[in-house]
């Protein structure tokens, strides 16, 4: 049995209390999310596209004074956010076409955007772009290269792909978008492979 990209949604619903029981709040991120925030302004509106339960990302901007919106397509995923914060900001989208009509000061998707096809994710990178600010932030998690694989939510295998950096690059160029940093298979970061970049 492979995870398909038809069936990501299906994974998190159903997988929604096992996911946040085994995700780590050991904050590995940690130090990537600092780069993030260091080029947005206080108080600056952060996008958390595909924040699942708000552990521990939107936890992380919340502790540090940022303006937190989180979208994920899971509603029992965005649930057990609403029960921690009763008054956050969570909407049910789908980043694949999703349309909020405001801007952001930095959109991050950690652990998320990689469950796109190709294909989606040059759809979703032109989303992501409208969605910033001129001067605005965005982080991804992706692959090391380019290629599809699979991953596991639970006891479920779940589908992850990835463009190559320089395709990164490129549809990023093509988006008003510049890479500003990038790094595969980062060991001190539980060898995410990560990329930043900044709207010009």
């Amino acid at each position: 049995m492979s995870g398909t990209p038809d069936d990501i949604q299906g994974v998190y619903d159903r997988q929604a209390a096992v996911y946040d029981a085994q995700r780590s709040r050991a904050l590995f991120e940690a130090r990537w999310l600092a780069r993030f925030a260091a080029g947005l302004p206080d108080g600056a509106r952060v996008l958390d596209l595909g924040c699942g339960t708000g552990e521990p990302i939107a936890r992380w901007f919340k502790a540090e004074g940022f303006v937190v919106t989180g979208v994920d397509f899971s509603e029992p995923m965005l649930n057990i956010a609403r029960t921690r914060w009763p008054d956050g900001d969570w909407r049910q989208a789908d980043m694949r076409d999703f349309d909020l009509g405001e801007v952001f000061d930095g959109i991050i998707a950690w652990n998320s955007f990689f469950h796109l096809t190709a294909e989606a994710q040059r759809t979703c990178i032109a989303r992501m772009a409208r969605h910033l600010v001129t001067g605005g932030v965005l982080m991804l998690t992706v692959g090391p290269d380019a290629g599809e694989a699979q991953g596991t939510v639970g006891d479920e295998p779940v589908y992850h792909a990835s463009l190559s950096p320089a395709e990164y690059a490129t549809c990023f160029e093509a988006n008003g978008l510049r890479l500003t940093g990038f790094l595969a298979e980062d060991p001190e970061t539980n060898r995410h492979s990560v990329l930043m970049a900044r709207k010009i």
